[in-house]
């Protein structure tokens, strides 16, 4: 398995304060960037010029999910910005092996994302399209919400799956990644992790990032 990721979401950042923000999570692997257009989910945050910007002064990989409608005509916008990679929802594309290949095109990782009521198997014949799948372990839209457990069983068959397949493909969680659910997160098979409010409603988002990743790596260890 991958080593431990850690990727803070600045949906739970200061928004007023995004570069200074940036330089708090100095320990993170990636930045998470969020972009929702308040059709796909019931959320409006950041377009393009921002997500332009961040990449520019980010001394982080930037990590772009996209929680967008109509994801075949604006993620490899996104790609073009020179970010590390680009998520998009299968359920908002209707070429996803194109889009993926797309995004590689244009010198972005592929990934793509699953809702919580989303299932895997309809997918696993792709994931030599991809980098990164990434399952939400909340309803997305909103941060803050708590880690739905009922995802730990998709968790482990996409891992079983992954793992039978040979491939260097990482498996990403999203939503409710606390010091109490990353463990269980990791142990059902994910090796990145998406934390917002754990990270940055800390008074030291750097050290909450070695927390996370502490407790995932010393019982990994048997320490």
């Amino acid at each position: 398995m991958s080593p431990c990721r850690i990727h803070p979401s600045i949906l739970s950042a200061d928004f007023a304060n995004l570069e200074a923000e940036l330089h708090r999570i100095g320990t993170a692997d990636a930045v998470h960037v969020d972009v929702m257009d308040n059709h796909f989910v019931p959320n409006l945050t950041l377009g393009l010029p921002v997500v332009k910007r961040i990449a520019d002064v980010s001394t982080l990989p930037v990590d772009v999910h996209l929680m967008i409608e109509d994801a075949d005509r604006w993620a490899p916008d996104y790609a073009d910005l020179g970010v590390d990679s680009v998520t998009f929802h299968a359920e908002a594309s209707a070429a996803p092996v194109r889009l993926a290949r797309e995004l590689r095109a244009r010198g972005s990782k592929a990934a793509m994302a699953l809702r919580p009521a989303t299932a895997v198997e309809p997918y696993l014949d792709m994931l030599e399209e991809l980098d990164m799948l990434l399952l939400m372990t909340v309803e997305p839209g909103f941060g803050g919400q708590s880690f739905l457990d009922l995802i730990l069983p998709k968790i482990r068959r996409t891992r079983a799956a992954i793992e039978g397949s040979g491939l260097p493909l990482v498996l990403q969680v999203d939503g409710g990644i606390t010091r109490e659910t990353i463990l269980r997160a990791a142990e059902a098979g994910a090796d990145v992790f998406v934390a917002g409010s754990s990270v940055y409603g800390t008074e030291d988002p750097a050290a909450a990032v070695d927390a996370l990743r502490h407790v995932v790596e010393h019982t990994e260890s048997g320490l």
